[in-house]
């Protein structure tokens, strides 16, 4: 299990998922809900795409609708495959890497809970589809609220 401390204090688990399979992850997700922050503040009808490239490297494009400016937004990043299973290190800024932590994923690879870094700051519900059904939003809540997350701070798209 891997745990930090919140600004609290508290423990929070950013341990990601036993298995898993990076095919599978490729193609496009939309954003269900997030933490708010600066680099995707007034964005809605957020989605990221995922390309497997020629040298191994995955190719992250995300986009989404800035409600105040009125146009759409877009930024290309990379993201590099580790050897721990649904941990990725992805960077949109020059030779900057994070940790792109899966959580929590759907045996399908239908819908996902994502974290990044080494904080609690972000958090991310991820889905094939543009909305999941409340049994399956109640069923990530619950890992989250589990981990020590604050689902009360997440903002649906």
């Amino acid at each position: 299990m891997k745990e930090i401390k919140n600004e609290k204090g508290n423990l929070i688990d950013i341990s990601t998922v036993g298995k898993f399979e990076t095919e599978k992850y490729l193609g496009e997700w939309y954003e269900i809900a997030r933490y708010d922050h600066r680099f995707e503040k007034n964005l809605k009808d957020v989605m990221a795409t995922y390309i497997l490239q020629k040298n191994g490297m995955i190719k992250v494009v995300n986009k989404g609708f800035d409600k105040k400016k009125g146009l759409q937004k877009k930024i290309v990043g990379k993201a590099k495959i580790t050897d721990v299973p649904g941990l990725l290190r992805v960077s949109f800024f020059w030779i900057f890497y994070s940790d792109y932590r899966i959580l929590l994923l759907d045996d399908n690879y239908e819908w996902a809970l994502v974290s990044a870094g080494h904080s609690n700051k972000y958090l991310w519900i991820l889905g094939r589809e543009p909305e999941l059904s409340k049994e399956i939003l109640e069923k990530i809540f619950s890992e989250a609220e589990r981990r020590g997350f604050d689902t009360s701070k997440l903002i649906f798209n």
